[in-house]
């Protein structure tokens, strides 16, 4: 039995960096779209083409192919991870951050059991009950049926999208080694955005320039120190501490936009953080 605060303290650091770091990003698009008019597929687009760019320095010993893109599978990837991206900073524009990330939450909950469906990956009766009690979480959060908003449903449909991404790094994680398959998303949703991105460039401004590079450096440092948390631990252990994300966009959302969630939101991502604990603390085999 190996308790999952065993878990190196290194590993522990940089997951919470990685937890903090994304949702900046995705507050400093937020102030892209609410504040300057800029257009969601803009922001979206700018993540990825500027986060390839930011990469570079990092790519000594990635191990790049130059094969790697001609692979379909890297495309399906890389498309889902597009998809995912574009329906959240979408529902950014229409919905808090609490809100919206709460509802993105099913991707990690969908990710373990089609993971444990299609990969054959072994499912524990603990972190089982606690991702069952994460989706109540989710349920409050979105309420279907009860005037669920736009904004919250397009941050489930992001989850979804995110949910098989995740799904999809796992079974290619021979293909590659992380920081080229990093580079691979980046670079194959700067291609595939651009045509739609392009055409909507927002007017120039040193708060536009400032925010567009806030928030591709944020996601871009947030999935990098991702990649070095998972050498020092394995992704089943680092996962619960993902729930991190939720305390982060919480208090992003109140101190940047004076959002304070309701009291069902609030419920639901109290819920979601005790699950992330719950799971956090059992021990697997």
């Amino acid at each position: 039995m190996t308790p999952l605060h065993a878990t190196p303290p290194a590993a522990i650091a940089l997951m919470l960096l990685a937890m903090a770091l994304i949702p900046a990003g995705d507050t400093a698009g937020k102030l892209l779209t609410d504040d300057l008019g800029a257009a969601p597929l803009f922001v979206a687009w700018s993540r990825f083409a500027l986060g390839a760019v930011l990469l570079v320095p990092f790519l000594r010993g990635a191990g790049l192919s130059p094969g790697l893109l001609v692979d379909w599978r890297i495309w399906l990837r890389g498309v889902l991870v597009v998809a995912a991206i574009v329906a959240m900073i979408t529902a950014l524009s229409t919905e808090s951050l609490a809100n919206v990330f709460g509802a993105f939450f099913v991707g990690p909950i969908l990710s373990y059991f089609l993971s444990a469906l299609f990969l054959g990956e072994r499912i524990h009766r603990g972190q089982t009950l606690m991702l069952f009690l994460a989706f109540l979480g989710v349920l409050v959060v979105v309420r279907p049926g009860f005037g669920m908003s736009l904004g919250t449903g397009l941050g489930l449909l992001g989850g979804v999208f995110y949910g098989s991404f995740l799904v999809t790094s796992r079974w290619l994680s021979g293909v590659a080694r992380p920081r080229a398959l990093l580079l691979s998303q980046l670079v194959i949703g700067a291609l595939v955005l651009a045509p739609f991105a392009l055409p909507r460039l927002p007017e120039f401004s040193a708060p536009v320039l400032w925010l567009t590079l806030a928030s591709a450096l944020g996601s871009m440092l947030g999935n990098l120190a991702l990649v070095f948390a998972y050498r020092h631990a394995p992704a089943s252990r680092l996962a619960p501490l993902v729930y991190a994300q939720l305390l982060a966009a919480t208090a992003y959302g109140y101190a940047v936009f004076g959002d304070w969630p309701d009291a069902f939101t609030l419920l639901g991502l109290t819920v979601l953080m005790a699950a992330g604990a719950g799971s956090f603390l059992i021990r697997t085999r």
